[in-house]
C-alpha cells in the first residue's frame, strides 16, 4: 500500500485481511489494545468505523499505564478520551512492572509483556470478548522475524507473529500485519487523529528498538527492500511451518500409540521418515507429554533423534528433563513420565574396539585405542576416569558395556575363583548412590572383564607375549581431555 492511501483504501485493506483469515465475526466484542501511539490508535479508529459501516463490532479500549515515564499520565488521558470520542468502553490498568521484574526474574521488555498479556486476557474474559486486536504492523513483523534469525530460531520462529493465534481460548488478531508504519502515520496525519510519541523507541537500550535503530538500517544498506524480504520470509516460513506441522501430525496418528501414559512407536517406520519429519514428530510428542510446555529444544531433538537411528545398542535409557524420559528396548521406542526412582538399564555392544562411546544413561564415555605394547597409554586425572588395558589378540569379541544386573559375577585377577559383582563393590566400599553409574564391560563369552575403576578380571592379561594393546579408559562425556 501506498503511503498516500486514503482511510477508505486502509478500511478496505482490513475488511479483506479479515476476510482471508476470519479475523472476526458479527457482533463480536473485541479487546483493543490501544497505548496511544499512531499504531494503535490507527487500529481503534479503523475498527471503529468497520464496526458502524460494514461490520457490527463491539469493542473495548484497553489501555496499560505502565507509570514508567513521566508521559504515563497524558497518555492515559489522550486513551480515554479517544474512546470516549468514538463512545467506546474504556478499561485501564496500572502495572507495576519492576516489581515483576524482581519477582519472576525477566528482563524489562518481557515482564512488560507479561502483564499487559494478562491485562489484555482479563478484559477479554470480563467483557466476554472473542479476540484481542493488537496493532502490531509489517516493520514489527520484519524485526520480529531478524529477532528470531539471531538468536537462531527455526522454521516456527522465522514465521514471525501470525495474523490470527489462539491462547487462552481467546483469538489474538493482528490486522495491519502486512501493512507499513508509514501507512498508518499518513493515516493519522491526514484524518487529524492524535497520538502520543514514546521517546523510548529512539533508544537502542532494549534489543528490539535496536534491531529498528541499528541492525535493519545497516542490513539495508546491502538490500534496500530488507524488511519487504523479512516479511515475505515470514509468509513463507508460516505456510511451510504449518504444512510441516499437518505432515508431523499425519505421521504422529499413524505411527504413535499410546498405552498406560506412554507413547511409542517403532523404530523402522521412524527411520523411513525424511530427517525433518523425524525432529518434528519427536518435538511433537514431547509436547504433548508436558502439556504444551517448552522442553523441546534442538539439542533435545537431535539427541534422541541419533540415539534411534544408531544401532550400536538395542536399549538405553535418556532423561530428557521436564519428569520425562525415552527409552529404547530394541525397535521399540518409548516417551513416558519417568518413575522418581527409575533404575537406568542399557547395553551396548561393540564388534570391534571403536574411538569412543557415548553412554547417555550415566553421562559417560569410553574410549579406546589399540596400541603397541611398547606405546605410552592414556595419561591419567585422578578421580576422572578408569582405565584398563588387554592383551587385544586374548579378547573375545563383540564386546558389551551394559549396566549391572543382579547375580553378576567375575573371575577376579589375583583370586582363585569367582566373587559377586555385589560384593566386590561392598569390599571397594563403592557408596550404594554410585553404584548405578559403573558399568560392566562383558566379552564374547559371557565373562565379565572390567569393572571401570574398581577391578578388572584376570581374562586377556597383558603379557611377554602380547603383540597389540587395547587400551581401555571410561570417563565423564564432559571431559575436555584429548586422546
Amino acid at each position: 500500500m501506498e503511503s498516500k492511501a486514503d482511510l477508505n483504501l486502509l478500511i478496505e485493506h482490513v475488511l479483506h485481511t479479515a476476510r482471508e483469515h476470519d479475523l472476526w465475526k458479527t457482533h463480536d466484542a473485541i479487546v483493543v489494545a490501544v497505548s496511544g501511539g499512531p499504531d494503535s490508535v490507527a487500529l481503534l479508529h479503523i475498527l471503529h468505523q468497520i464496526s458502524i459501516r460494514h461490520v457490527p463490532l463491539k469493542l473495548i479500549c484497553a489501555h496499560v499505564h505502565h507509570g514508567l515515564r513521566a508521559e504515563s499520565d497524558s497518555e492515559e488521558e489522550l486513551v480515554r478520551g479517544l474512546a470516549r470520542e468514538l463512545a467506546i468502553p474504556f478499561e485501564v490498568a496500572r502495572v507495576d512492572v519492576p516489581s515483576y521484574m524482581k519477582e519472576s526474574g525477566k528482563g524489562f521488555e518481557e515482564a512488560a509483556r507479561d502483564k499487559r498479556y494478562a491485562f489484555l486476557h482479563e478484559m477479554a474474559q470480563r467483557h466476554g470478548a472473542a479476540s484481542i486486536a493488537l496493532a502490531h504492523h509489517a516493520d514489527d513483523q520484519a524485526e520480529t522475524v531478524l529477532l528470531h534469525l539471531l538468536r537462531g530460531s527455526g522454521l516456527g520462529g522465522l514465521k514471525g507473529m501470525r495474523m490470527k493465534r489462539s491462547e487462552k481460548n481467546v483469538e489474538l488478531i493482528r490486522p495491519f500485519l502486512r501493512m507499513y508504519k508509514t501507512d498508518l502515520l499518513n493515516i493519522c496525519e491526514q484524518n487529524g487523529y492524535a497520538y502520543a510519541v514514546d521517546n523510548s523507541n529512539f533508544s537502542n537500550k532494549y534489543r528490539r528498538n535496536a534491531i529498528r535503530l541499528d541492525v535493519l538500517p545497516l542490513l539495508g544498506q546491502y538490500n534496500g527492500q530488507i524488511k519487504q524480504s523479512l516479511v515475505q520470509l515470514a509468509e513463507i516460513a508460516g505456510v511451510e511451518d504449518d504444512y510441516m506441522e499437518q505432515a508431523a501430525n499425519h505421521a504422529y496418528h499413524e505411527m504413535v500409540q499410546y498405552k498406560d501414559g506412554r507413547l511409542y512407536f517403532r523404530a523402522p517406520s521412524f527411520l523411513a521418515l525424511h530427517v525433518a519429519l523425524q525432529r518434528r514428530l519427536i518435538k511433537l510428542i514431547l509436547n504433548y507429554l508436558s502439556a504444551g510446555c517448552e522442553i523441546a529444544d534442538f539439542n533435545k531433538i537431535e539427541l534422541i533423534r541419533q540415539g534411534i537411528i544408531q544401532n550400536k545398542s538395542t536399549t538405553w535409557s535418556l532423561d530428557i528433563g521436564g519428569g520425562l524420559a525415552c527409552i529404547r528396548e530394541y525397535d521399540m521406542i518409548l516417551f513416558m513420565h519417568k518413575p522418581p526412582e527409575q533404575s537406568k538399564s542399557y547395553t551396548y555392544e561393540l564388534q570391534t574396539a571403536v574411538p569412543e562411546l557415548c553412554i547417555p544413561e550415566i553421562g559417560m564415555k569410553l574410549k579406546m585405542k589399540l596400541q603397541s605394547p611398547h606405546d605410552s597409554y592414556f595419561s591419567t586425572m585422578a578421580g576422572s576416569c578408569a582405565e584398563a588395558v588387554f592383551d587385544a589378540g586374548q579378547l573375545q569379541f563383540p564386546l558389551t558395556l551394559r549396566s549391572r544386573l543382579p547375580g553378576d559375577t567375575m573371575k577376579v585377577m589375583g583370586l582363585n575363583g569367582s566373587k559377586k559383582v555385589k560384593d566386590i563393590f561392598i569390599d571397594a566400599k563403592i557408596p550404594p548412590s554410585v553404584r548405578s553409574r559403573i558399568p560392566v564391560l562383558v566379552d564374547g563369552l559371557g565373562h565379565i572383564i572390567w569393572i571401570p575403576g574398581v577391578r578388572r578380571s584376570a581374562h586377556a592379561a597383558v603379557g611377554t607375549q602380547t603383540v597389540s594393546v587395547l587400551h581401555m579408559r571410561l570417563e565423564d562425556a564432559k571431559a575436555v581431555e584429548q586422546l
